[in-house]
């Protein structure tokens, strides 16, 4: 029997949590005036070399805890530390190795897009200007952009803004990498080139954090994940046991979707849906043979009976009890 060869963010995951964690938050919380408290009490844990995907429904708090964690806006209370220093206190010496994506890309619409970076690249003052423009082109060619490098970026799509803002992110090496929505506007296409892409700066050893609404995008590339609702953390650690916390679903291949899903529900099934030719639910607190036997014993025929792997779709949706809707 051949060997299984491993994922790439199972791979990512077996190189990650080592040494100390490039970000990490003890009861971080802020309260903006009038009492509206955005993120509440928040232990963070992303660790070194991961693919971290940061998760959570519209107003959950991750935007304001981006922007804690990158100097922005300050905490009301509780402490963050990225890369070994406390922020915003160590914001000077940390940002020169972390790479940003927040809230789209701010350019100057009246430049090119290659422009725009020699502009990004000369407010560094780490940026070596005898090297500016070979990484500038070097990192439009990363976004495939290349093409497109002298074109105003007033004339740009909100994809290729997007595109724009990540090489901006990625004129130096960086050790961290944060990324809020970056496939905003995408197509899939694009959505590809950037999960190859931050691959590869993980593979590179980039730590990436990336913040997300597109869960399957997220189990795809991710070796870790958090999930926020409401401002609190409600669960974080590796993708596949987030994923394997949560219940899958059963399915039955049957050309009697009816009575099969008549007999489900008598079984204990819960959530019964009935297709043209198969039935799925959540599987009931039993030996699931003794349910296979009662399709049978009823006269349904079986031609499929098997439980789904849950997704990380079916874990959000158990913790948040909802739906993913647009990231705040």
């Amino acid at each position: 029997m051949g060997e299984v060869s491993a994922t790439e963010p199972e791979r990512s995951e077996a190189r990650a949590g080592t040494g100390e964690p490039v970000i990490a938050t003890r009861g971080l919380t802020k309260r903006y005036r009038g009492g509206q408290l955005a993120v509440d009490g928040l232990d963070l844990t992303v660790p070194a070399g991961s693919v971290f995907g940061f998760l959570g429904p519209n107003g959950s708090g991750k935007t304001t805890t981006i922007r804690m964690l990158m100097g922005l806006i300050e905490p009301t209370s509780g402490t963050a530390r990225v890369l070994g220093q406390p922020m915003p206190r160590a914001t000077r010496a940390v940002l020169p190795h972390v790479g940003a994506l927040i809230e789209g890309p701010a350019l100057y619409g009246f430049l090119s897009g290659r422009d725009n970076l020699i502009r990004y690249d000369s407010a560094d003052p780490a940026a070596d200007p005898r090297t500016r423009r070979a990484r500038v082109a070097a990192a439009l060619d990363r976004v495939g952009l290349t093409a497109a490098a002298g074109k105003k970026a007033k004339a740009y799509s909100l994809g290729m803004k997007q595109r724009l803002g990540l090489a901006a992110a990625l004129l130096q090496p960086r050790r961290l990498l944060v990324l809020d929505e970056p496939t905003n506007g995408l197509d899939p296409q694009g959505m590809r080139e950037i999960r190859t892409l931050v691959r590869e700066l993980a593979s590179d050893g980039t730590t990436v954090f990336l913040s997300s609404h597109l869960l399957d995008e997220i189990e795809q590339v991710c070796t870790h994940a958090a999930v926020m609702a409401q401002g609190r953390l409600l669960t974080q650690g590796p993708v596949a046991e987030l994923s394997a916390g949560a219940r899958g679903r059963l399915v039955v291949a049957t050309p009697d979707p009816a009575e099969a899903a008549r007999v489900l529900k008598e079984q204990g099934v819960g959530d019964v849906v009935a297709t043209d030719d198969r039935v799925t639910g959540e599987p009931p607190d039993r030996d699931l043979a003794e349910v296979n036997a009662a399709l049978v014993t009823a006269g349904v025929r079986v031609r499929g009976f098997t439980v789904e792997r849950a997704s990380l779709e079916d874990a959000f949706v158990a913790l948040t009890g909802e739906g993913f809707d647009v990231a705040g």
